[in-house]
């Protein structure tokens, strides 16, 4: 299934200054039965999210009418725990492109990737800037380039790049997922096989 084309995302953020985020935080167990992507941004942080009689909490981010956006914000070793891709489903299923972190757990990366969602690792002092600048206003913006490989806080034009696979970076450009890439490829892969010995 193709996935979203993804170039440049300017946006608001939500900001989630907590460190060893895991997946299981992200999506809880007993939601992993299900075989489709459909529904699981509703339950993104479900246990963070609501309390016990199924009641929003007030005091949690993504409860607050004050942040919104494409731009999550996370602290430091985001995504790390158990590999289960369902936690980049339900990222991508509430509406977020972008996951900014100091460090992401490599398999939590890559299933990030491959659903549509663009992990931007920064800087420990780069995040603790985006912190500080949604903090004074919550309506500041973010705009990642990926393209260029950079990330820019737009209120002050401070920017730093960005390290990306070359392969999940034209992906990601394209709208591809790894069948739509070998289908992009076919006559050159028919090509192939037209000159080669076996």
């Amino acid at each position: 299934m193709a996935i979203e084309k993804f170039s440049t995302v300017t946006s608001t953020c939500i900001p989630l200054p907590i460190e060893n985020v895991d997946t299981d935080q992200i999506i809880p167990a007993r939601f992993l039965k299900a075989t489709t992507k459909e529904g699981f941004g509703d339950n993104l942080f479900r246990d963070w999210r609501y309390d016990e009689q199924d009641q929003p909490k007030s005091n949690f981010v993504l409860n607050d009418p004050t942040y919104s956006g494409q731009i999550l914000v996370g602290g430091k070793n985001f995504g790390s725990g158990s590999s289960r891709e369902h936690a980049a489903w339900a990222i991508a299923g509430y509406g977020i492109r972008v996951v900014v972190s100091s460090f992401f757990a490599d398999i939590f990366k890559g299933n990030s990737l491959n659903n549509g969602v663009l992990p931007v690792q920064v800087s420990e002092e780069f995040l603790a800037k985006i912190f500080k600048a949604i903090e004074a206003d919550p309506k500041t913006t973010i705009t990642v380039d990926l393209p260029e490989q950079s990330i820019t806080l737009d209120t002050t034009e401070d920017s730093e790049k960005f390290e990306i696979n070359g392969y999940k970076k034209n992906c990601m450009l394209n709208g591809y997922d790894d069948i739509d890439y070998l289908l992009s490829n076919k006559d050159k892969i028919e090509e192939w096989e037209k000159t080669s010995f076996y």
